[in-house]
């Protein structure tokens, strides 16, 4: 039988809701860890309470006699693990690599597992193991200037240099001087973290919630001296990501346990165990100097950053990478210093870098705006690069100022009087700032198959993630356009490594990626279909691989930007903040999903808030571990805290893509901050540069209108 595809359907562009979205209200999706086994084991890992020092012993013997318990692993019996391969990301977290030795290397390092016949056994069980420690002195202070820190290369140099700074410096009409911080700040999503493990046939199988689950797999194979093909995860709904769920300790654990055991072992984090063993972004401490001619032509744009990682692993939140990007100055100097403590390592958190970094950097170009004179949105037009300020490479397309001038149209920004401190309602001081975002828009190598069915439908199989973002719907609609078919002719399966190598969900380029991939096997497909290809019972397949393709990419800044507004209403008796309304207006390359990419760019912003006015993550010095390890203690932005947040686009398609995609699922937050930090300034007559922007630090600094 010959199928041929119907008429271009222009699903991409139009507004469609989630394809699972009915399992998922309904509860017939099921997450990691609420599958079901047969013979189910659970897990409990055991975390260190001490920040640094050896373990002494395991008191094992009285635990095991308690009722349920089958196994406690520990250094001392654990199965060894390859430590020193290199995988997608580089090197192990050695954090990862779990019960090899007897060193703690931080409070919440994992010291045991024990295993139980339910969850309720295995918990109670792991309260009672008694460890014994060599308790050692340790430093969790991230002080302004740490005699220790050293720049590292992280995707990226650590330092460029160009031009003479101190001398551009001299020469400006205008200088700003002027440093800022951010605190920890954590991922804190829905979905803990959790992997169940078992042995089928000789083959290992996870069912995991990950971002990639031919990541995760090509880990496990790696870690466990296993053939790539010996080794199956699967990860078919994840409820939240955000940079965080990569390769864990829990997924280790559980296949040590699995292996000891020869069943099934589930092992799921609880709330404070993922506070520190499932990364964050690190605080920063960073430094912007400014000099700029009387007419705000940037002169010299100094930006270094120091942030802070674990003393067993590097990994760096590269806070002055935007500056590179963002404007050029005749001397441009960035770098990024990192520092180790006895501290978890941190991890990429959405918009990693740029985040933290566009807080500092937006936040000192307000200040220069103040300081010669100008609007805001005019100093940026006038430093508006026509090429990478730092690379000379021209930009796959920068439509900026054009964001800017939709966002100040549609936000009433000409009605502003830019004079702080005047505007009242009541006893509420009223303000409006606004910021530039951007994020790098690439992609990675992916592969994709996708099989015509006698009966007329499509099946698509791509190693996707949807974290939440709507991948699979976006997916299924760039598929029917492809094919020339209804969505409903479309079934799009993703997160099983058995479908090949495919990019993470991760840096915005998940949808990218794999879209390409999809977009040239199902051209392909219909090329075959309409040369009256018949098709038999099983189908026709075409699979796709597109390494070289992206490799072939003429070299060009890629990046989706955004221009970010806000208007705050502060308490100056109270110092209570509130975010009365938001307008994002991004250029994210070609929108495929109107309905769930607003989602994505709303959730954005309202992170931005978050991170703006109530995220902190504080620990003791004392014993190196949290205050409030927990969404009681550590504070994050909820309904009451979210005004009326509009988000919205430019046509921006870009011409390099298949599918003319960029990438959304960052840029949202990028800017959000800051742009809440100068509407409070506007307000109050004063500038906040240290995050977050609480009411104690707002009735200290005061009010100066």
């Amino acid at each position: 039988m010959t199928t041929a595809p119907t008429a271009r359907t222009n699903a991409v562009g139009t507004a469609h809701t989630r394809v699972e979205g009915r399992d998922k209200v309904t509860g017939a999706a099921r997450y990691a860890g609420e599958i079901p086994f047969a013979d189910l084991a659970h897990g409990w890992l055991v975390l260190s309470t001490v920040a640094r020092g050896r373990v002494r012993s395991v008191d094992t013997a009285d635990v095991l006699a308690m009722p349920g318990v089958v196994a406690v692993l520990h250094h001392g019996n654990a199965p060894r693990v390859e430590t020193g391969y290199v995988g997608l990301l580089g090197v192990p977290d050695p954090t990862v690599t779990v019960f090899q030795h007897d060193r703690v290397p931080h409070a919440g390092w994992p010291v045991a597992l024990v295993v139980a016949e339910t969850a309720e056994q295995a918990r109670e069980a792991a309260e009672a193991l008694v460890v014994h420690y060599e308790q050692e002195p340790h430093d969790v202070d991230f002080a302004d200037e740490h005699p220790d820190a050293y720049p590292v290369d992280f995707h990226g140099p650590a330092v460029i240099e160009k031009g003479d700074l101190e001398a551009e410096l001299a020469a400006s009409a205008v200088v700003v001087d002027v440093e800022y911080t951010t605190p920890e700040e954590h991922h804190g999503m829905m979905e803990p973290h959790a992997a169940t493990a078992r042995w089928d046939g000789g083959r290992l199988e996870v069912v995991d919630s990950n971002q990639g689950t031919f990541w995760v797999a090509s880990e496990l194979a790696q870690m466990f001296s296993l053939d790539p093909s010996a080794v199956r995860v699967r990860s078919e709904h994840v409820g939240g990501g955000f940079g965080s769920k990569g390769i864990r300790a829990h997924q280790v654990a559980a296949v040590m346990a699995a292996t000891e055991l020869q069943r099934p072992v589930r092992v799921v984090m609880t709330r404070r165990q993922m506070f520190s063993l499932t990364g964050y972004r690190s605080p920063t401490r960073q430094r912007l100097r400014l000099g700029a001619d009387a007419d705000g032509r940037l002169r010299a744009l100094e930006h270094r950053s120091l942030s802070a990682t674990s003393t067993v692993h590097e990994f760096i939140e590269t806070a002055a990478g935007p500056a590179r990007t963002m404007y050029g100055a005749d001397a441009h100097h960035t770098a990024n210093r990192l520092v180790r403590l006895d501290v978890p390592t941190p991890t990429f958190m959405r918009a990693p870098g740029e985040a933290p970094g566009s807080f500092a950097l937006e936040s000192a170009m307000d200040e220069l705006a103040e300081k010669c004179g100008l609007d805001p949105i005019e100093l940026r037009v006038r430093n508006d690069p026509e090429t990478g300020p730092v690379s000379g490479l021209p930009f796959s397309g920068r439509n900026l100022i054009a964001c800017f001038r939709e966002g100040a149209s549609r936000f009433g920004w000409a009605d502003r009087d830019p004079r702080p401190g005047l505007r009242r309602e009541g006893r509420w001081l009223l303000g409006t700032g606004t910021a530039a975002a951007s994020f790098p828009a690439g992609a990675g190598p992916s592969t994709a198959a996708v099989t015509a069915q006698a009966d007329g439908t499509f099946t698509v199989g791509v190693n996707a993630a949807d974290i939440g973002t709507g991948a699979r719907t976006a997916l299924t609609l760039v598929a029917a356009d492809a094919l020339r078919t209804a969505t409903e002719n479309v079934r799009v399966r993703i997160g099983d490594s058995d479908l090949g190598p495919a990019f993470i969900a991760g840096g915005s380029m998940g949808t990218r990626s794999w879209a390409w991939a999809v977009m040239a096997a199902a051209e392909e497909l219909r090329e075959r279909l309409a040369l009256g290809a018949d098709i038999p019972p099983e189908g026709i397949t075409v699979r796709s691989d597109t390494t070289e393709a992206i490799g072939a990419l003429a070299q060009k800044e890629r990046h989706s930007f955004g221009a970010q507004f806000a208007e705050v209403a502060v308490d100056p008796a109270t110092g209570e903040v509130r975010v009365r309304r938001m307008l994002g207006i991004f250029a994210a390359g070609r929108i495929v999903n109107p309905l769930t990419a607003r989602n994505q760019f709303v959730g954005g912003m309202t992170w931005g808030i978050s991170m703006a006015l109530h995220e902190e993550a504080v620990r003791d010095r004392a014993s190196g571990g949290h205050y409030g390890a927990d969404l009681a203690g550590y504070h994050v932005a909820a309904h009451a805290d979210v005004p009326a947040i509009e988000a919205d686009w430019i046509d921006d398609p870009d011409p390099d893509d298949p599918v003319g995609i960029k990438g959304i699922g960052e840029i949202g937050i990028v800017g959000a901050a800051a742009a809440i930090a100068n509407a409070v300034w506007h307000a109050t007559g004063v500038r906040h540069r240290n995050l977050p922007i609480r009411p104690d630090r707002v009735l200290m600094a005061g009010v100066h209108a």
